[in-house]
């Protein structure tokens, strides 16, 4: 994918990738373009270039309404939850559930529906909210994060992308919001953590992907690297080598072509792949590619 502000190259040929029922974490510096990254590919930001596939078949997201309809939902840092709402109309902001006959088509909403949707929704991904009738503001931290990953869960389907989650939270609210994102693997949805916590990114990912300069330059199995390589790649000290490793599980895949989840690709030739990397050994794209998957 490639972007651009005026002079400034936010996404230089980057690429992505995500398969099936993973986690992949997201990692670079400061201005690497993470953040234009993972708006372009839920619809908030339009990319200059470059093409993305879900399930192998080109889609254009021109909002995140048409990200939503292929099911991609996106966590954002600042959570977009509604504080004086309580968590059973925050999980359905947009989505609201209406009263049956005359009154739905006057407006009025259900609430005792969207209430028993929250409590169930909520119980399976075992978040603990006392009452879901109460506004968000009087949540701690960690329940406003977990309302904000079950609205994302609750309507995705294939992606959720989270942008650090664990921001400004406490232990304990930190090591919930990672078992709830384990469940949320779990259940098959594949989740894109954006991270800068690196031993937070090695404890739930099965993969990690480096940006630098808007380009991505090494990719990594977590169960076979370090933070110390993962730092070097970040900040160009470590050298990648041509390869691209596979899903867990599954043989290795060609730039998203293999059915995964979703592609962003362009005009370019299509970074390396089908190559297995050794243990710890990063990968990288062939240079110049635009193409890679999500």
């Amino acid at each position: 994918m490639s972007k651009r502000y005026g002079q400034v190259h936010a996404l230089q040929g980057a690429d992505f990738t995500v398969h099936p029922g993973e986690v992949v974490a997201l990692i670079g510096d400061n201005g690497a373009g993470k953040s234009t990254l993972v708006k372009t590919l839920s619809g908030t930001v339009r990319p200059d270039g470059g093409q993305i596939l879900v399930a192998g078949v080109p889609v254009e997201l021109g909002s995140p309404l048409d990200a939503r309809r292929h099911g991609v939902e996106t966590v954002y840092q600042d959570l977009a939850l509604a504080p004086d709402l309580d968590a059973a109309a925050n999980l359905h902001l947009g989505r609201e559930l209406y009263r049956p006959g005359l009154l739905g088509r006057l407006g009025v909403l259900d609430r005792a529906a969207m209430r028993r949707s929250a409590v169930t929704a909520f119980a399976e991904l075992g978040v603990d909210l006392r009452d879901v009738g109460v506004p968000v503001a009087s949540l701690s931290g960690g329940q406003r994060q977990s309302v904000a990953v079950a609205r994302a869960v609750a309507f995705a389907n294939r992606i959720i992308f989270m942008d650090e989650p664990t921001a400004a939270l406490g232990v304990v609210q930190r090591g919930r919001v990672l078992e709830t994102i384990r469940r949320v693997r779990d259940r098959g949805v594949s989740v894109v953590l954006i991270s800068h916590n690196m031993p937070e990114v090695l404890s739930v990912a099965d993969r990690v992907e480096v940006l630098r300069l808007g380009r991505r330059v090494a990719v990594f199995e977590a169960a076979h690297t370090s933070v110390e390589e993962l730092v070097g790649a970040m900040t160009g000290a470590l050298d990648p080598v041509p390869a691209e490793p596979g899903p867990t599980g599954a043989g290795p895949a060609e730039s998203g072509r293999d059915g995964s989840d979703a592609t962003g690709s362009g005009s370019a030739a299509p970074a390396a792949a089908g190559q297995p990397s050794a243990p710890g050994k990063p990968a990288r794209p062939t240079p110049g590619s635009e193409d890679g998957a999500l």
